[in-house]
């Protein structure tokens, strides 16, 4: 359903809502490092979240990423907005251009209900609500780095 790009944005972002505060920044290769997610792809994905106002990017010897706003007040769904954009809870689950509830696919109206679930949950989760259950030991953010 999301883009590679969406799922590494909200691996990142997850990751630096656990370990970044107003006065500790995230290093991109640590991020990268403990994601398992190519460097120079994540940056250029994070630094779409900077422009869309979820992250601050400093530069420098402290520089990093760090959130912009409260993890309370960031949702889930506005990371899969600034890259993705939201049209992913609109479009057909196989793929047909033409298919809406006037001209169905086969799976049109079961995966539209489906979409409607995802994009509630997504809508409602904030990034706080999940570093808590990490935090709790209920929930992981990482598998830890691949083995070569």
């Amino acid at each position: 359903m999301f883009s590679t790009s969406c799922h590494y944005g909200l691996q990142g972002i997850l990751y630096i809502a656990m370990h970044s505060t107003d006065e500790k920044n995230v290093d991109l290769k640590q991020i990268a490092d403990e994601q398992n997610i190519p460097k120079h792809f994540l940056s250029k994905i994070l630094q779409q979240l900077v422009k869309n106002n979820l992250l601050v990017s400093m530069k420098g010897p402290t520089g990093g990423f760090r959130l912009n706003r409260d993890a309370n007040d960031i949702t889930l769904i506005e990371v899969i907005d600034a890259i993705d954009g939201l049209g992913v809870f609109t479009k057909c689950g196989i793929g047909f251009k033409q298919c809406n509830d006037a001209n169905p696919c086969p799976i049109h109206d079961e995966y539209k209900k489906v979409r409607s679930q995802v994009e509630k949950l997504f809508s409602n989760k904030t990034l706080h609500e999940l570093t808590e259950d990490v935090k709790r030991g209920e929930s992981i953010i990482s598998l830890g780095k691949k083995e070569t």
